[in-house]
């Protein structure tokens, strides 16, 4: 199971490097929705990467994040996320707190399943608004990446 995250994670970083990319040629919509759902995809894998190691956050849920962050951001997100892979049981019970302070407990697959599914589920969001904005989607279909 642990091959089966590695891939999906590899999968969300790439995307999310194509994204940052194209935030990066088109800084201009970095404003307004686009940049509030930029840092929350980042800002959500941080905080839950911190929640699997019970360690404390350094950004919040919501937090703005400057576009020149983001691909490092991204990058330390990945590389947590592998160390957690590689030294943690995806069976294990992980419990957290939530934004909100309610206590939940789920197993470190589950949360990481979640994770995966919030990126894809924002990227589409914001594929969306830049489209708005005048920018060429990009293509993050998970069957495109593995061709």
């Amino acid at each position: 199971m642990t091959s089966f995250f590695l891939d999906k994670f590899e999968y969300t970083n790439h995307c999310n490097q194509l994204l940052i990319g194209l935030l990066l040629k088109n800084p201009e919509t970095y404003k307004d929705r686009i940049s509030l759902l930029a840092s929350h995809t980042l800002n959500a894998h941080h905080v839950w990467n911190h929640r699997l190691f019970c360690t404390v956050a350094s950004y919040s849920i919501w937090q703005i994040l400057e576009i020149d962050n983001l691909l490092a951001v991204n990058n330390e997100n990945f590389e947590h996320t592998k160390l957690f892979l590689q030294k943690k049981n995806l069976e294990e019970p992980v419990s957290y707190t939530n934004s909100k302070g309610e206590s939940f407990t789920n197993t470190a697959g589950d949360i990481l399943f979640h994770l995966i599914n919030h990126s894809t589920y924002h990227r589409g969001q914001l594929v969306g608004q830049l489209k708005v904005e005048g920018v060429k989607p990009i293509v993050t279909d998970y069957i495109f990446y593995k061709r």
